[in-house]
C-alpha cells in the first residue's frame, strides 16, 4: 500500500472528534444489520444442489 498524495489544490482535513451516543448507536446497528445480510448471503449460497450420482442399471 503507497502513500496517497494530497492534491495541490484539495486539502484532506480529518475531524478527530468523539461520537455522540447517538452516532455510535447508528453505526452499531448498522454494522449489525450488515453482518446479518452478510451471513444470510452466505447460507442461500451454501446450498447448492448436489450433483446427481449415477445409479448401476
Amino acid at each position: 500500500m503507497g502513500i496517497i498524495r494530497e492534491p495541490l489544490d484539495v486539502d484532506f482535513v480529518v475531524d478527530s472528534r468523539p461520537l455522540t451516543k447517538e452516532e455510535e448507536k447508528a453505526i452499531s446497528d448498522f454494522i449489525k444489520s450488515h453482518k446479518e445480510k452478510q451471513k444470510s448471503k452466505k447460507k442461500k449460497a451454501r446450498k447448492s444442489i448436489k450433483p446427481k450420482t449415477k445409479q448401476s442399471v
